[in-house]
């Protein structure tokens, strides 16, 4: 793959690197009162345009397929939003008493809070030939459990800002978050065979206006001269978010093999990215209401904009060793079925 191509297909993880960099060149510019005026384009009109983007593109009419196979997606959904965020609660009881830096640690309690993406999950699934039904359901279900559980478990592990009471965070995330979702569902049964069509490019568009949030909210960090990023620190979350990700993917697969468990190799497949996989595109918004004012926002942001592209990056070497485990396992099903009892 040459450079250019390289480029393309990565431009969203660049564009991520460079919006930080400007951030620390320029933050006046995306700071609070600065020219872009982030406490109103950002806190409502960036993260209202993500999520009826999100309802706009959402396939929901293609998820009756996978509607019945409630004992996956109670998996699914199980792991991500309970066991995940419990287990890392236990894991910083243990890394609390190590010298990395505290809010980079509160960022990896904010990650196992996230619900599944809508997209990565089920990239990678398609890749490998899972269960793709069944992938698209738990993400899209989770996108829309997601923005009632994930706030709730920011609160209950993280707490909040002081200044900004629960009933405004829940009003802001029912304004910017559930009526841009459901109009964009609602525009999308009108617009349905013309969006078939015409293959808007919605993804990025999302990730248009994510590079936004993200350089307003580095904005505010680099402008307090209080705040410091300790390079050992962030090193050390890198391994955890890795070990993390390799570690719940093996469980998951563990679980979902076992005798008994039901579950056909396709659907394991998707049982392992749905469940370690986590929204960028969901969250980053959601850390914005929910924390807004907070200094160390950014702090708290860095452990999910490493854990998205890390997520990415391990499925993708991962692939073909999980489609040749899923090939010979179809295949050795196949066999013993036509073996004469």
């Amino acid at each position: 793959m040459g450079l250019l191509a390289r480029v393309r297909k990565e431009w969203f993880i660049i564009g991520i690197v460079l919006v930080i960099l400007s951030a620390k060149l320029q933050p006046s510019i995306g700071v609070r009162g600065g020219p872009l005026k982030p406490e109103i384009t950002v806190a409502y009109f960036a993260v209202s345009l993500i999520f009826f983007n999100s309802g706009l593109s959402l396939k929901t009419e293609e998820l009756t397929s996978a509607l019945l196979h409630v004992r996956l997606h109670l998996f699914v959904q199980s792991f991500t939003l309970v066991f995940f965020p419990l287990a890392v609660w236990l894991l910083l009881r243990v890394l609390s008493l190590t010298n990395i830096d505290q809010w980079l640690l509160r960022g990896l309690q904010t990650v196992s809070c996230m619900p599944p993406p809508v997209s990565s999950a089920v990239i990678l699934t398609k890749a490998v030939g899972g269960n793709e039904a069944a992938a698209i359901f738990n993400s899209a279900f989770g996108s829309f459990l997601g923005i009632i559980v994930t706030p709730l478990l920011l609160l209950l592990f993280l707490g909040s800002s002081s200044s900004v009471p629960f009933s405004s965070i829940f009003t802001q995330l029912f304004m910017t978050v559930v009526v841009p979702l459901v109009l964009g569902q609602v525009c999308r049964g009108f617009l349905r065979e013309y969006l078939e069509r015409r293959k808007l490019p919605f993804s990025a568009v999302s990730s248009l206006v994510l590079l936004l949030i993200i350089f307003t909210t580095f904005c505010d960090t680099f402008s307090n001269p209080n705040i410091e990023l300790e390079p050992s620190s962030l090193l050390l979350i890198v391994i955890i978010i890795f070990s993390i990700q390799l570690s719940f993917m093996l469980l998951t697969f563990a679980f979902s093999t076992r005798s008994g468990s039901g579950f056909s190799p396709a659907d394991t497949v998707a049982i392992i990215f749905c469940s370690t996989h986590k929204s960028l595109t969901l969250g980053i918004p959601m850390l914005k209401i929910v924390f807004e004012g907070y200094e160390h926002l950014s702090l708290i942001s860095v452990p999910l904009l490493i854990y998205h592209p890390a997520q990415i990056l391990l499925g993708s070497i991962l692939v073909p060793s999980i489609r040749r485990w899923m090939t010979s396992r179809q295949k050795a099903v196949k066999l013993s079925a036509l073996q004469p009892v």
